[in-house]
């Protein structure tokens, strides 16, 4: 029996689409569109409303708080760290002795060099400070009996696909809609990863349940710079408007800006001055150790022609 916590999401959703659903069941704060038969409310920061079935062997972690602009910021630490010391105390308190956990490469910070699994983290926010700290808390954990448990941390960078409604898919509607305006030079480079690959390789480790403390970057290849990424989408897109730049002085400014609308109106913007400069930073990460072990099904091109075919095309339309 797999427990899949936060399985109401987009990646959530899709591991429970390619498993025996019989054999599965999820817990979420949220309800599940699509599952709500193995489905039970459940919010991760109280200990008690964690119950696993007795017959569970496996606990795949999705849970946490990742947008940008979350207030206050303490509520990172209690959904990512005191979370998942929740879910581990429970899991102990059954008997189950591996678990899957979603982590991500901003543990790493930006602009690195294609860092790998061994490099310095250097996290930047909240988000990827209380990351750090709930892979410190699963490693402690681990520690207390390493003989018998098996972990998998997987630290994904930015996760596009059919139906995400994050970061990446706001890039593409608004480069389909002709809104776009490129910020910077546009050499960084970004690394990516397509939902189908990501939940493949958790499926993986899934079936192979190994013993001991295994951490993985997950990253589709190759790795493309903003510019030709762009231009990749445009063309497919059969979008041939100019693109419009802005340096990437005025686009910090424009964010700081926002910034400040965002206090006084005490309301959420979609632009900040902390996503333009995770937009105009290098994102590129070494996958090498997954892709040795792991054949991902889906190549790079293929998947962003499933995307923006599902999100954007109809069925006349030719990518």
């Amino acid at each position: 029996m797999i427990a899949i916590i936060g399985g109401s999401g987009f990646v959530g959703s899709r591991i429970i689409s390619s498993v025996n659903t019989e054999s599965v069941y999820n817990l979420d704060k949220n309800p599940s569109l699509d599952y709500e038969n193995i489905t039970s409310i459940v919010n991760i920061e109280y200990k008690d409303q964690i119950i696993f079935h007795p017959k569970t062997k496996i606990v795949i972690l999705l849970a946490a708080e990742h947008k940008d602009n979350v207030t206050p910021t303490s509520k990172y630490y209690d959904v990512n760290v005191k979370g998942t010391r929740n879910v581990l105390n429970q899991m102990d308190e059954v008997g189950i002795k591996h678990i899957i956990f979603t982590s991500s490469v901003a543990v790493y910070g930006l602009n690195k060099t294609n860092p790998n699994e061994n490099s310095t983290l250097d996290p930047f926010n909240h988000y990827g400070k209380s990351k750090w700290g709930a892979e410190q808390e699963i490693l402690n954990w681990y520690r207390k009996d390493q003989e018998r448990k098996g972990v998998t941390i997987l630290r994904p960078t930015v996760i596009f696909g059919e139906n995400n409604r994050g970061n990446v898919y706001n890039l593409f509607k608004q480069i389909h809609s002709g809104k776009f305006i490129m910020i910077g030079k546009g050499r960084n480079k970004k690394s990516m990863a397509y939902v189908g690959n990501v939940t493949a390789f958790i499926k993986h480790r899934i079936n192979k349940r190994e013993l001991g403390y295994n951490v993985y970057n997950s990253a589709d290849k190759p790795d493309l710079d903003m510019n030709t990424l762009i231009s990749h989408i445009l063309r497919k897109l059969n979008n041939k408007k100019k693109l419009f730049r802005i340096p990437f002085w005025a686009g910090m400014a424009a964010g700081y800006s926002y910034d400040l609308f965002s206090f006084i109106l005490q309301k959420k913007l979609k632009i900040s001055s902390v996503r333009i400069k995770k937009f105009c930073a290098t994102t590129q990460f070494d996958a090498t150790k997954a892709h040795s072990e792991f054949k991902a099904p889906y190549m790079f091109d293929e998947s962003l022609n499933i995307t923006l075919k599902h999100e954007f095309c109809n069925e006349n339309q030719k990518n």
